[in-house]
């Protein structure tokens, strides 16, 4: 089990310092998702920053510690987990393609047959944790078990407001879910699937929990234990999928500008993987109109930048 320690050489911290400093100078932070009530009282100012390395050491600035609601960040995580078990049958069912599109569109399901375009997308993760749930019987809870293992960090849960929250407000994904299983795309009875994916979204963790969650992707499928959750070849699948999908409809934005795979959540997060390196996640609220962290995409921006560091 990798170990959370902060007495290591801290490598990149004087770059999360400066990045720290920059990003508390910068006007213009965006705004919460409002459209989620649990979210909306979230002060777009706050901001945390960690990085983890590949032995588990793990340093940050500002908020770090600080648990915040992860939503579609955790659709990484079952992605990886449904991948393990079932392998390349899960691309006959869920596409590899940016969408173009919102997170929460329908309109490309008719005329691509119930096929979302890729895993992030929430037609995608609808049916990555249905098959997850089909093989497990407990996507949420495997979500969980695995983000405590990785993290080290036991204590992680739902939040069980935010998860009410969204399942107040879920018609559109009730839809999507329903129009998929007419496609025979759906496994689970769809009350059960909601259920289980408002759940997996509503995991509250902080940047230190999540940087070490993400390692695996950075040791190329390795867990934090040692062992293998996937291949190789696997773990370069998901990566580039994050990279060309993961932060929605500005995925192309987000490589031009940080030059990393990475995932966004609602929740204000990004996480983000340097292949053989270091994993990192940024926090603050402030989201821009395509649902991506104002001030996240600027400080991985100056990561990137400062470091030298990209898959570029």
């Amino acid at each position: 089990m990798a170990i959370m320690t902060t007495t290591s050489s801290h490598t990149f911290l004087p770059v999360l310092e400066r990045i720290a400093e920059e990003i508390g100078h910068t006007p213009g932070r965006g705004r919460p998702a409002d459209y989620i009530p649990a979210l909306a009282a979230r002060d777009p100012r706050s901001f945390g920053m960690a990085v983890a390395e590949l032995d588990g050491t793990v340093y940050g600035v500002g908020e770090w510690r600080e648990p915040f609601s992860t939503q579609s960040i955790t659709k990484v995580f079952t992605l990886a987990l449904d991948l393990a078990r079932e392998g390349d049958e899960l691309w006959e069912h869920v596409g590899r393609e940016p969408s173009g599109n919102p997170f929460n569109s329908l309109v490309q399901l008719e005329y691509e047959n119930g096929i979302p375009r890729n895993p992030f997308i929430n037609a995608g993760a609808l049916v990555v944790t249905d098959r997850l749930q089909t093989r497990t019987e407990d996507a949420a809870g495997q979500l969980l078990d695995f983000l405590r293992a990785e993290s080290g960090n036991p204590a992680l849960d739902f939040d069980h407001e935010v998860a009410a929250s969204e399942t107040a407000f879920g018609d559109r994904n009730a839809a999507l879910a329903h129009f998929m299983a007419s496609y025979g795309n759906i496994d689970n009875d769809v009350t059960v699937l909601l259920d289980q994916y408002f759940r997996q979204c509503s995991v509250a963790a902080s940047c230190a929990d999540l940087a070490l969650a993400t390692g695996f992707l950075a040791r190329h499928g390795i867990r934090a234990d040692g062992t293998r959750l996937l291949t190789r070849s696997q773990a370069k699948q998901v990566n580039a999928v994050m990279l060309t999908c993961g932060t929605y409809d500005a995925a192309g934005d987000f490589a031009y500008r940080v030059g990393l795979p990475g995932k966004s959540g609602v929740g204000g997060g990004i996480i983000a993987v340097v292949p053989g390196r270091c994993t990192l996640c940024v926090w603050s609220p402030g989201l821009d109109e395509r649902g991506n962290s104002v001030a996240g995409v600027a400080a991985l921006d100056r990561f990137t930048t400062l470091t030298g560091l990209s898959v570029f």
